[in-house]
This record gives structure tokens, sequence and C-alpha cells, in this order.
């Protein structure tokens, strides 16, 4: 279970970006942080997979602490960042190479894994290239084949389907719901309320830094759209 407890987040002292989040995503669930532009998603994303610092409260990971344990905590984990920043003078095959040893991945488990995920995203065949010659989308699909080979009991992605063509979206789609049925926890932000009504269970919805709802998806939208209550909670209040 992903626990963030009484989570607040400061750039400058006194000045909260994230103000008391507490929020419980199980294991099984597939979560979408929505919230509009400056709302507090991606400070809150890069504080779970430990780029932002915490300023107040801890966020945990089956009651291993970000802050107290942070090499056991992110071994767990997976990121999938908005914007993939990658060292492009690598291939592709360099840079799974690299993250196959960070994560201990034996030689048998890399190819294999390299291989069916390679295909599944449509890169196997592109991946001796650098990656500095690789479009937007090809990027964000080896960074994907990067979180899904070491097979991380967390799935934190920032804006997952930015950049990628309709199958691979299909794609992503199929694997963030494998990966739930196998017990595995999916978090992620996205501005496609559609897709999150329809991929998701859960959902938490942020404004101003504050939580301000968060549930079952059934229950929060009930017989209205994810869409209708963004709006009604998160726009028309403004």
């Amino acid at each position: 279970m992903l626990e963030i407890k009484n989570y607040s987040m400061e750039y400058f002292k006194g000045k909260k970006v994230v103000d008391g989040i507490n929020l419980c995503v199980k294991d099984g669930d597939i979560c979408a942080f929505v919230g509009r532009n400056g709302a507090g998603k991606s400070t809150t994303i890069k504080s779970i997979v430990g780029i932002n610092h915490i300023t107040e409260g801890d966020i945990l990971l089956d009651q291993v602490s970000i802050k107290n344990e942070p090499v056991k905590y992110k071994h767990m984990i997976g990121y999938v960042p908005d914007n993939p920043i990658l060292y492009e003078y690598l291939t592709g095959i360099q840079y799974l190479e690299f993250i196959a040893d960070m994560y201990d991945l034996t030689e048998k488990e890399r190819v294999s894994r390299i291989e069916e995920y390679g295909k599944r995203f449509e890169l196997f065949n592109e991946l001796g290239d650098l990656i500095s010659s690789y479009s937007h989308g090809m990027k964000q699909k080896l960074v994907l084949i990067a979180t899904f080979m070491h097979d991380p009991k967390l799935y934190i992605l920032d804006e997952p389907f930015v950049g990628l063509d309709p199958k691979a979206s299909f794609t992503l789609k199929e694997e963030l719901k494998k990966k739930a049925k196998e017990g595995k926890i999916v978090f992620f932000s996205t501005h496609v309320l559609d897709v999150a009504e329809k991929l998701c269970n859960k959902i938490a919805i942020i404004k101003n830094g504050r939580l301000i709802i968060d549930g079952k998806m059934e229950k929060v939208i009930e017989d209205k759209s994810l869409e209708d209550v963004f709006m009604e909670l998160v726009v028309d209040n403004d």
C-alpha cells in the first residue's frame, strides 16, 4: 500500500505548494491524480519518487518510508516523468542495460523483458539507435519499457499518454490493468479525464495544493461523468 501521510512541501519557507495531503492507494488500485495546471500534481509525484524533498509528513510504500529508507523504497518503484530526459549519447539498448544494472536484473531477466516490452511497445528494432535520434514518442516508449522491465511494486506515471500514438496508448492501458490484477499499484496524473474514468478504480482530485476529494471512482462520480464532477468541484468553484 502507498500511504501519503500529512504531506506538505515548500519551495520557499512559509509558502506551501502542497498542504497536508493524506491519501492511501491499496494494492491492485489504479488511481488517477487530477487537477488543473499548477495544482500540485507534479510536485507531489516528484516527492513520491524522491526528487522533491518533503517539508512535513512522510510517504511510505509497504510501510517503508522514503525519508528513513530511501534506497529500499526507491528499489520498489518505477517512474515515468512528464518529460523524458534521457542520456542521448547512449543507444536505447545501452540505456535499458543501465537500468537493468541498477535494479540487479539477471541476464535472463533483462534479455527476456527487453524483448517482451520492446516488441510490445514496437521499439525493439530501434533499440540499437542513438536516443538522440528518437522522437518524443519513442523516448516515452523507452522510459515505459525501462519501468516495466524491472517489475516494480508501485508505478508512478506523470502524464504518461502524452506523445504516444493510439496503439502505444492502448498497449499502456492494457499493461497497467494487467499489473493491477497482479496486485501492483498504479498512480498517475492525467488531464485526459475520459481515460481516467475508464481505466481507474480510484480517483484523487487536487486543487491549490490541497486534496479536495478521493475515493472509489464509481462513488465519486455516481451518475455523472468525471468531467462533470471535475468542472463542479474545481472549475466552477473558482
